[in-house]
């Protein structure tokens, strides 16, 4: 999901409470805050020597611990209100794949990308997800991707001095 499409999925449901569904089942806290809006440019190199640049939004979510005990969840008009805000200090870059960063003491701080939301009357629920590190560079090092979980090097893959890795 981009910055743009989660803007307009706020404006479109404002009415309704916003949670996050960090991982399946487990929902960030009532208490949570939006505490930082980021907006980051990423200049990369990859093990293959191949360049890559984009852009993204990460909003960080944070609970309180002295509103450990609120039920009611942040609205979406509320969150939107304050993304509007931030938006007119730094600009928010609209076609910017948005993240959530965030962390409990079950749950390592991650940033999380948006892989579905649900809603109901009353909330809109975004289901977020840890994306999988991967190797970007898989011709050129010679990897060969044998099923969606395992990665294996081929005979003629990355070696010290082979030009990647």
């Amino acid at each position: 999901m981009n910055t743009s499409e989660f803007l307009s999925l706020l404006k479109q449901h404002q009415n309704k409470s916003l949670l996050f569904e960090y991982t399946e089942g487990k929902f960030v806290g009532a208490n949570y805050h939006i505490t930082e809006i980021k907006n980051i440019m990423v200049d990369s190199v990859d093990c293959g020597a191949g360049t890559d640049f984009w852009k993204e939004t990460i909003v960080q979510l944070w609970e309180s611990p002295k509103e450990k005990d609120k039920k009611e969840f942040m609205s979406a008009y509320k969150a939107l209100g304050i993304l509007n805000k931030v938006d007119g200090i730094k600009p928010m870059v609209r076609d910017a794949e948005i993240k959530f960063e965030y962390s409990n003491s079950d749950f390592h701080t991650a940033q999380l990308f948006v892989n579905d939301y649900a809603m109901d009357e009353q909330s809109l629920v975004l289901k977020l997800s840890v994306e999988k590190t991967d190797c970007k560079a898989k011709e050129t090092c010679g990897v060969v991707d044998t099923s969606a979980e395992v990665v294996t090097e081929a005979s003629n893959g990355c070696t010290p001095g082979g030009g990647c890795c």
